[in-house]
């Protein structure tokens, strides 16, 4: 069964942009049918309970990374056991989750969308500082280069590349070479650099119940 990303966004309430560029077209679900996909039920009145904000939350975040839920708990779980240790465990997280090498590659432009870019890491398009890495969860550290293998820069999916970087804004903790298809770590992300859509402290709160 197909994974549809546009329902995660409908059935979440936000334009999580998992589609990379539907998501600024016409064709957005969540644009044309902005609610829940399934039958339309009478809503409850009140607010949602706290678990069920946390939850939602939760889920946002960890849909828009693309992970599983043993990934994610696996993230959060590190970061809580920082805690004390960090001046900010909310920053902690989004650090984390940032420089995996699939979001990198993402960020830097290569890919149009976070799962893409999971498929490219998988299958050896990159390499880092010079070295074939094909893990999605490897970390990417301060000054590290990330390039596309010359042996994969004459593939179809790279055909529109430099377009493709030309309309992508690169974060501030990325320098990006688009004569030589290679980005460089230059710094740390950091939550205002990220705006995260959801609140990293409800997410911790769901997790510590």
């Amino acid at each position: 069964m197909i994974y549809d990303q546009c329902k995660t966004c409908r059935r979440l309430g936000q334009k999580l942009f998992l589609k990379g560029d539907r998501c600024f077209s016409a064709k957005c679900a969540i644009s044309r049918r902005a609610y829940a996909p399934g039958p339309q039920r009478k809503r409850r009145g009140g607010a949602p309970s706290e678990y069920k904000k946390s939850l939602t939350e939760k889920q946002t975040l960890k849909k828009w990374y693309g992970l599983s839920e043993k990934q994610f708990k696996r993230y959060v779980g590190e970061t809580l056991a920082k805690m004390g240790k960090v001046e900010d465990v909310s920053a902690e997280l989004i650090r984390k989750l940032e420089t995996r090498l699939d979001n990198f590659v993402f960020r830097a432009g290569f890919a149009k969308t976070r799962i893409q870019a999971r498929q490219m890491v998988s299958h050896g398009f990159f390499s880092v500082n010079g070295k074939n890495v094909n893990i999605p969860s490897f970390i990417v550290e301060k000054d590290d280069i990330v390039a596309i293998k010359e042996n994969k820069k004459k593939k179809g999916i790279f055909n529109e590349i430099q377009a493709q970087l030309k309309a992508r804004e690169v974060p501030a903790w990325v320098a990006l070479n688009k004569e030589k298809l290679q980005a460089t770590a230059v710094g740390a992300p950091s939550l205002d650099d990220v705006k995260p859509p959801a609140e990293i402290s409800l997410i911790f709160e769901f997790y510590s119940r």
